[in-house]
């Protein structure tokens, strides 16, 4: 018998309660989860790196958020650190869905298993190209995390989700 992580496991970084930039043309709350397996210079959230660090608030605290913010939010963003890392997402997407919210992720595609297992959940994808695929190594400090991201903006072309590609131009690898 296989046992399904639970959203409760999720190691929670911060929760920004409302955002209006992090799903375009959406009010949401966004949720940062800890760690993330690429090392890019630019990162703008490195304290989320670290998978070690445990998490600081509960899943609970969430639900709660939602259930005052019916009528006020359109959904949640998932984002990082890389969400995907966490085995916990997929239960914490189907909550959010039952809440009668939407789902939002901001990705970097470095988990391309667990990508395709949320994808169905998914009503809107950022999705970071990071660099082109020779420069991958030079911007992540991970060369294999190219064909990974790269692999999941397939699976999210042929899903039909609504998407965004982002690519931030790194001037120390050009």
């Amino acid at each position: 018998m296989t046992v399904l992580a639970r959203a409760d496991e999720l190691q929670i970084a911060g929760i920004a309660r409302l955002s209006s930039c992090d799903w375009p043309g959406k009010l949401v709350a966004t949720v940062f989860l800890q760690g993330c397996p690429l090392d890019c210079g630019y990162c703008h959230n490195p304290g989320l790196l670290d998978p070690r660090v445990p998490g600081t608030i509960a899943w609970q605290e969430l639900i709660e958020l939602l259930d005052r913010r019916h009528g006020l939010l359109d959904g949640v963003v998932f984002s990082g650190g890389e969400p995907t890392r966490q085995p916990g997402l997929t239960d914490a997407m189907r909550q959010v869905r039952e809440h009668g919210f939407g789902v939002g992720l901001h990705t970097s595609g470095a988990y391309p298993k667990r990508f395709a297992e949320v994808l169905p959940l998914c009503d809107w994808i950022g999705l970071d190209i990071k660099a082109p695929e020779r420069l991958y190594g030079a911007v992540t400090g991970v060369q294999a995390a190219a064909a990974k991201a790269f692999a999941c903006l397939r699976l999210a072309l042929a899903a039909g989700v609504s998407l965004q590609v982002r690519t931030t131009v790194d001037p120390t690898t050009m």
